[in-house]
C-alpha cells in the first residue's frame, strides 16, 4: 500500500497516510482501521428475463418478487455487526479473561507495557 514510515521523537513511528486501512500483515499498525465492503448486484431484475417452464418446456418470463431496490442500508447494518463481532473476538483473543473486569485489567496492563516500550 506504499505507506511511508516516519519517526518523530514525541510520538514515535508515524505514517503519512493510511492506505493499508490500519492493518499490516494481519496486525493493527495503530492507525484508524478502515473496512471496505463490496456487494454483488441484486439477484432479481424489474424486467424479467426470458426463461423456460420446466414442466411444459414453454417459454415464460421469470417472476419478479423483490420489493426492495437497494440492499445498501441492510448490508451496512449486517457489515457493521460483523466487524464488531470480529473485533470483539480479536480483543478477547489478545486480552482474554473470565470476566470483563479481568479483560479490562489485562488491557490496561498492555497499555502500560506500551508506554514503557
Amino acid at each position: 500500500m506504499h505507506d511511508e514510515i516516519g519517526y518523530q521523537k514525541d510520538s514515535g513511528f508515524t505514517r503519512t497516510r493510511n492506505n493499508a486501512g490500519g492493518i499490516e500483515g494481519g496486525v493493527s499498525n495503530g492507525q484508524e482501521i478502515r473496512v471496505r465492503g463490496y456487494l454483488k448486484p441484486i439477484s432479481t431484475l424489474r424486467r424479467p428475463l426470458q426463461s423456460v417452464d420446466f414442466a411444459t418446456r414453454e417459454p415464460v418470463k421469470a417472476a419478479y418478487e423483490r420489493s426492495d431496490v437497494c440492499v445498501v442500508p441492510a448490508a451496512g447494518v449486517a457489515g457493521e455487526a460483523m466487524v464488531a463481532l470480529t473485533l470483539a473476538r480479536c480483543a478477547l483473543e489478545k486480552f482474554g479473561g473470565d470476566s470483563i473486569r479481568e479483560t479490562k485489567r489485562n488491557y490496561q496492563g498492555y497499555l502500560d507495557q506500551l508506554k514503557n516500550y
